[in-house]
């Protein structure tokens, strides 16, 4: 319907154009005389131009978006660069270029840059770069390049959407943290242990099916010959360092900064040479399983890159929901922007059960925590939970002060 629409848009310009043309000569006819002639010659160039250019096809153009990388990280700048082609070198007065992007990044733009008026005459190639100085977290998207064109008196207009699709994915920003693993003590409440990050195999206490993960010194010869399938040995279960992460995905003003939190947290806990796992209960609800390595970095930055807080449940309640947390031999963290109550009520029952819980509660750069909070603070520690204020932009400090 509204290419038809615009098809007869188009045809009516065109019938005006020509009625135009045709009342300019009919004056110049009847009236006769230096000035109706003037007129009409002077009109006439306008006239024929336009009439050339509603013939003049844009399916001539060729547009190409150059991106200097496709991952970046929040806060980062970025260059794009427009190309155009075409065949033809027909002169044009004037040309709109506009690149068609997601609604996150026309927000991140303080500029038009985006949309650029250029005069291109008889030029086949063109090109222009814009920028976009502070790149929002998220997946983004590129449709296609908007091209318009048209003659100086407004009849003929030709505009033409270019598909030229591409994909940005923009990850939290994230800081240098100094990952130190909690020990807990029993009069002295937890401190950060510096030994180095390492699994006991030393004392070896059965034999087990193989598993995706274990290591080729751990198999069990003998075992895996007699019963014809790989065994591996089970080692004795010690204090494990491996951390399960529970991110609140609740709609806050400070969930920018939560995720950029969880994303240096993350990273640190891997460098370390700690496994970690990963809960976020948003729209949907998402968990990885406590994994090491880059490629499992990798998986929750690209998820962390598109979480949004739309959650519909407080941090209490998925932190009641999920069970299977109880069954997870490693410590807890916390990452919220709310504490409560009842969060410290069921983060006190997961202490009872296994031992080291953290709740980390985000803070803007210079905001303090309130009367509320800091009572709080101090039921919690006195439960055996660990409250540790973080603050935007100093996330390097939260460590520091641990065994204080």
């Amino acid at each position: 319907m509204k290419q038809l629409l615009k098809a007869m848009k188009d045809v009516w310009k065109l019938i005006v154009l020509f009625l135009l043309i045709l009342f300019a000569f009919s004056y110049a006819m009847f009236q006769g005389g230096f000035v109706s002639w003037f007129l009409f010659y002077s009109f006439l160039p306008f006239a024929l131009y336009a009439l050339g250019l509603s013939f003049y096809s844009l399916n001539d153009f060729k547009v190409e978006r150059i991106l200097p990388k496709t991952e970046f990280n929040a806060g980062e700048q970025a260059v794009i660069t427009l190309k155009i082609t075409r065949r033809t070198a027909f002169p044009l007065l004037y040309l709109i270029i506009e690149d068609e992007m997601s609604e996150q990044l026309q927000h991140a733009r303080k500029s038009n840059e985006a949309k650029r008026l250029l005069f291109p005459g008889f030029q086949k190639e063109m090109s222009l770069q814009y920028r976009i100085n502070s790149l929002p977290r998220g997946e983004h998207f590129f449709a296609s390049i908007r091209v318009k064109t048209g003659d100086l008196l407004g009849l003929i207009e030709k505009e033409k959407q270019a598909p030229a699709k591409s994909r940005m994915i923009v990850y939290p920003a994230y800081e240098e943290i100094i990952y130190k693993p909690m020990a807990h003590h029993y009069d002295q409440g937890m401190t950060a242990s510096k030994e180095r990050v390492q699994r006991d195999t030393s004392m070896a206490i059965g034999i087990r099916e193989y598993q995706p993960g274990d290591r080729f010194s751990w198999i069990n010869w003998k075992a895996t010959a007699k019963r014809n399938d790989i065994m591996t040995k089970e080692f004795e279960q010690r204090q494990s360092h491996d951390v399960y992460i529970l991110m609140d995905c609740a709609p806050d003003s400070r969930f920018e900064a939560i995720v950029s939190f969880t994303a240096s947290i993350a990273r640190a806990i891997l460098r370390k040479g700690a496994q970690t796992g990963f809960l976020t209960s948003a729209e949907t609800r998402t968990a990885f399983p406590i994994r090491g390595g880059e490629a499992h970095q990798l998986q929750l930055f690209y998820h962390l890159a598109k979480i949004k807080d739309d959650s519909q449940a407080a941090v209490d309640r998925v932190l009641e929901a999920e069970h299977f947390l109880l069954q997870q031999n490693s410590q807890l963290m916390v990452i919220t922007a709310k504490l409560t109550k009842a969060l410290i009520e069921k983060a006190s029952f997961f202490t009872s059960k296994k031992g080291i819980v953290t709740i980390f509660l985000m803070k803007n750069e210079d905001e303090a925590p309130s009367r509320d909070e800091l009572l709080l603070k101090t039921s919690a520690n006195a439960r055996g939970i660990r409250v540790v204020l973080v603050h935007n932009g100093q996330f390097a400090d939260v460590f520091s002060g641990v065994s204080k």
